[in-house]
């Protein structure tokens, strides 16, 4: 077996997923891990497949169909060593929304050497302001070689910066 990463995105409409999944099956595939959303009236996602590895070419292939319904990008998943990642970092971020705030944690956290598994980010109307906010959930690796001390202050320092609240937790 072969781990395949499909990134998929697409204009907006009913049975993308549908379509998408009989390919993998009908190849042999089997849709193991996936993150997909709506944005904007556009679908996109990203999703782990396992095939067998004399079926992958094949399966690549057979996406093509969807060509002009989605676009479709087919990457091999790297092999990868035993993780030295000794645990698993939660940030938080709320805040009125402005230009800026995702480049500046970001870099705060690429700074540190943190790598990002998950991010999820969101505006919404602020109900008592009648500005916008501006909401991060990031879930990140870190390896026994971070100071997540530093980290924590640094992160607290660009709070203030910025105006936004920062939870960091460990």
């Amino acid at each position: 077996m072969t781990t395949l990463v499909l990134t998929i995105v697409g204009a907006d409409r009913a049975g993308l997923v549908a379509e998408v999944a009989d390919i993998i099956a009908h190849h042999g595939g089997n849709w193991e891990r996936s993150e997909l959303a709506e944005l904007s009236g556009a679908f996109a996602g990203i999703v782990e497949v396992f095939a067998p590895a004399d079926r992958a070419d094949e399966l690549r292939s057979a996406l093509d169909v969807l060509e002009g319904i989605l676009t479709v990008a087919v990457h091999h998943a790297a092999e990868t060593g035993p993780d030295d990642a000794v645990q698993r970092v939660v940030l938080e971020v709320i805040g009125n929304d402005h230009p800026g705030i995702v480049r500046e944690i970001t870099g705060v956290l690429r700074e540190h050497g943190l790598s990002i598994d998950r991010m999820t980010t969101e505006t919404r109307d602020a109900a008592m302001s009648g500005g916008r906010l501006f909401e991060a959930s990031v879930v990140a690796r870190v390896t026994a070689s971070v100071d997540l001390d530093a980290v924590s202050t640094e992160l607290e320092r660009l709070a203030a910066e910025i105006r936004v609240d920062v939870t960091f937790a460990g």
